[in-house]
C-alpha cells in the first residue's frame, strides 16, 4: 500500500504528467497517427480534424487518481472514522505528547513527516478537529463555528490531545502499522478507536465521482445505542448539532442517499415587534443568516425594519419587525425565505475493505460496537499474555533464589556451562511452571545482581505472585464475559466524559410553510383582457389593475370558452385573447371554489366544471 501511495503522490499534480500519457496513448494506435497535429494533451487531432480516442490516460491514470482521492484524502474509514490527514495529525500529536500544549505550527510541521501534501491542508484539518471539541484541547483563538470567524495563525494558537482522545483513540499494541509515503517513518493504517467517533464528529468530503456527508450525532445517545446493540435491543439514531436549533428527521433515511433533514433556527418573540434568533441551523453562520435576511427584505419577501447581530459566546440576532407586519407571519417568512431553515442531504459513504461503501448510520454504529469489542478482546489477550509472562518470571526467580540455584554457577568457566548447570538444576521444579523454561529465561536468571539476591523477600514475592494470579483470573473472567466487559467500558466512558454533552438540537416535526402564504405582497398584477397578456412588469402598468400579489404567487386565468391555466406570475405572459377572469391562485385553499359553465362544442349541451 505504501508503494502504491508513493506512486500516487508523485502523480498528485496530474496536469504536469498528462502530455506524456497522451503521447503514450497516441503512439499505441498506429504509426500513421504519429503525423497527426498535436493537441493540448498530446496527439489528439487527425489531419482531417477528427478526434482520436485517448484511452490510456482516462482508463488508467484517471482511475488511479480517483482511487487515490477516495481512499487517501476525502472519505473517512469506517473503523476509526478518520480521514488520512486527521489520522496523521492525531498520530503526530501523540508522538510529541508530553501533557503540555504545543504550537499548532509545530504540530503541522510534525505531521508533514507523514502527510504528502501542504501545511495549509494540515492546519485547516487540525482547526476543524479542534472546533469539534472532542479529541483536541485547544488554547487561543480557534475561530468560531457560530460566526464563521477563522482561527488565528498557527504560530499563535496551541493544542494538545484531550483526555478523552488519550483514553479511547491510542494503543500501540493493537495498532496496525505501515510505512509513510516516503518510507522514512511508520504511521497507523487505522487508529484503534474504541468509540463511534465517525458518527460523533460527522464527516464531509468531496472525492472524484462521489461525496461523503455524515452528520454529527449526540455523544451520549451513541454510547446508549452501542450498549443497546450489544444487548440485542433495537435503537434509533438522529443527528445532533453543536449549533443547536430544531430538526425534522422524518425523512432522515438512516443517513443514506436520498434522505434529507430540515434544520431550523430557534426564533423567539421578545415583544410584538422584536424577534430573537438564539440558535442557528447546522452549516450556517450568524453572518450568512443575517445576509440572507437582508437580501430577503430587499427583494420584498419579508418586511423588517432592522437586523442586528449581537453574537458573542452565544447566538443573538435581533430582528425588528415592520410596524404593519405580524411577528408570527414574519417568523414563518424567515423560515421560508432565509437561511433560518436549511435542508441537508446526508450521504453516508465510508471506506471499508479498501473500497467506498454506502452504509446507514445504524450499520456504522453496529460495526463500531463490534470493532470496539474486538479491540477490547485484543487488549485483554495481550494483558493476559503479559500477566502469564510476569507470573512465569516471578515464579522462576523465586525458585532460583529460594533453592539457591545460583550456587550452581560457581566453578563454571563458560557461559554455556553456567546455562547448562542452571537448566539442569531447574528440572525438578518445572512441573509447577505453566510453560517450558527457555534459554532467555535462564539468561535472565544468571544476570540477576547479587544485591537483589541477598535482599530477596520470599513473603513479598509470594504476595506479588498471588496478585498476578488474581489479575489473571480477573482478565480471564473479562474474556469469558466479553460483551458485559464492553458494556461496562462504554458506561465508564459515558459517565466520565458525557457530562455537558446532552442533546442540543430539538427533534420536532415541522409544519409545512407555503411560501406564497407568508410572502409579502410586493407586486401588482395587471391584465390586458383583449390581447390576452398579464403580469407584474413595468410594461403592464398601463393595463387594467387586478390586485396586489407577491412575485412568487401563482395566478389562474380563464377565457370565455371555459379554458383555464394556472401558472407562476411573471413580468409579462400571454395565455389567449379575451381573458374573462384572472386572480391569484391559492393552493390547498378549501374556501375558494371555481365553477365554470361552458358548451360542449358548437351546438352541444351546456356543462359545468367545479
Amino acid at each position: 500500500m505504501s508503494e502504491q501511495r508513493e506512486d500516487m503522490t508523485e502523480r498528485d499534480d496530474l496536469p504536469s504528467e498528462v502530455p506524456a500519457a497522451a503521447d503514450d496513448a497516441a503512439g499505441s494506435v498506429g504509426a500513421e497517427e504519429s503525423a497527426a497535429p498535436t493537441g493540448k494533451y498530446g496527439k489528439l487531432l487527425s489531419e482531417e480534424g477528427g478526434v482520436r480516442k485517448l484511452t490510456g490516460m482516462y482508463r488508467n491514470w484517471f482511475l488511479d487518481y480517483a482511487s487515490y482521492v477516495i481512499l487517501e484524502r476525502a472519505v473517512p474509514h469506517v473503523q476509526d472514522g478518520l480521514k488520512p490527514v486527521q489520522r496523521r495529525i492525531l498520530h503526530a500529536m501523540k508522538a510529541v505528547d508530553d501533557g503540555r500544549y504545543n504550537k499548532v505550527a509545530n504540530i503541522v510541521g510534525q505531521t508533514m513527516q507523514y502527510h504528502p501534501h501542504g501545511d495549509a491542508s494540515i492546519k485547516d484539518a487540525l482547526v476543524q478537529l479542534g472546533q469539534k471539541d472532542l479529541l483536541i484541547d485547544c488554547q487561543g483563538n480557534w475561530g468560531n463555528i457560530l460566526t464563521g470567524d477563522e482561527a488565528a495563525a498557527g504560530r499563535y494558537i496551541e493544542a494538545r490531545l484531550s483526555k478523552f482522545a488519550l483514553d479511547v483513540v491510542f494503543n500501540k499494541k493493537t495498532t496496525e502499522w505501515m510505512r509513510s509515503y516516503d518510507g522514512r517513518n511508520e504511521e497507523p493504517v487505522t487508529l484503534p478507536v474504541k468509540f463511534p467517533l465517525l458518527l460523533a464528529q460527522g464527516a464531509d468530503g468531496i472525492a472524484v465521482g462521489l461525496a461523503s456527508k455524515i452528520l454529527p450525532h449526540n455523544f451520549i445517545e451513541l454510547i446508549n445505542a452501542a450498549i443497546a446493540h450489544l444487548q440485542g435491543r433495537d435503537f434509533v439514531l438522529y443527528p445532533d448539532f453543536p449549533t443547536g436549533g430544531m430538526i425534522d428527521v422524518s425523512r432522515y433515511n438512516d443517513g443514506l442517499r436520498g434522505g434529507t433533514v430540515k434544520v431550523r433556527a430557534r426564533i423567539s418573540k421578545i415583544d410584538k415587534r422584536t424577534l430573537a434568533i438564539t440558535e442557528i441551523p447546522y452549516t450556517t453562520t450568524t453572518e450568512s443568516i443575517k445576509d440572507s435576511i437582508v437580501k430577503a427584505n430587499e427583494k420584498g419577501k419579508i418586511k423588517i425594519r432592522k437586523v442586528d447581530d449581537n453574537t458573542a459566546e452565544k447566538v443573538e440576532i435581533i430582528v425588528q419587525v415592520a410596524p404593519d407586519e405580524s411577528s408570527d407571519k414574519t417568523i414563518d417568512a424567515l423560515y421560508a425565505f432565509t437561511d433560518c431553515e436549511v435542508s441537508i442531504a446526508p450521504n453516508a459513504c465510508v471506506i471499508c475493505d479498501d473500497k467506498p461503501h454506502f452504509l446507514g448510520v445504524s450499520e456504522i454504529l453496529r460495526r463500531s460496537a463490534e470493532h470496539t469489542r474486538e479491540l477490547l478482546k485484543m487488549e485483554l489477550e495481550i494483558r493476559l499474555n503479559e500477566l502469564n509472562e510476569a507470573w512465569h518470571a516471578a515464579s522462576l526467580e523465586r525458585i532460583f533464589i529460594v533453592n539457591k540455584l545460583y550456587q550452581l554457577i560457581e566453578g563454571c568457566k563458560t557461559r554455556e556451562e553456567a546455562y547448562a548447570a542452571v537448566g539442569k538444576g531447574l528440572e525438578p521444579f518445572t512441573k509447577v511452571l505453566r510453560r517450558a523454561v527457555t534459554t532467555e529465561d535462564i539468561q535472565r536468571l544468571t544476570e540477576l545482581k547479587f544485591i537483589r539476591i541477598s535482599r530477596y523477600d520470599s513473603d513479598k514475592a509470594d504476595n506479588e505472585i498471588r496478585q498476578i494470579e488474581e489479575d489473571i483470573a480477573q482478565t480471564q473472567h473479562h474474556l469469558a464475559h466479553l460483551t458485559d466487559y464492553t458494556i461496562a467500558y462504554y458506561e465508564r466512558i459515558r459517565d466520565k466524559y458525557g457530562k455537558g454533552r446532552e442533546r442540543r438540537t430539538e427533534l420536532r416535526e415541522f409544519d409545512s410553510i407555503e411560501a406564497t402564504k407568508v410572502a409579502v405582497t410586493n407586486a401588482k398584477l395587471y391584465v390586458d383582457r383583449v390581447e390576452g397578456f398579464f403580469g407584474i412588469g413595468k410594461s403592464m402598468k398601463d393595463s387594467e389593475f387586478v390586485c396586489d400579489c407577491s412575485d412568487i404567487d401563482d395566478v389562474i386565468v380563464f377565457t370565455k370558452d371555459g379554458r383555464y391555466v394556472i401558472t407562476k406570475v411573471s413580468d409579462k405572459a400571454f395565455f389567449d385573447k379575451n381573458i374573462y377572469y384572472i386572480g391569484v391562485f391559492k393552493r390547498n385553499d378549501e374556501r375558494t371554489i371555481y365553477n365554470v359553465l361552458y358548451r360542449d362544442g358548437k351546438n352541444g349541451p351546456i356543462l359545468m366544471k367545479r
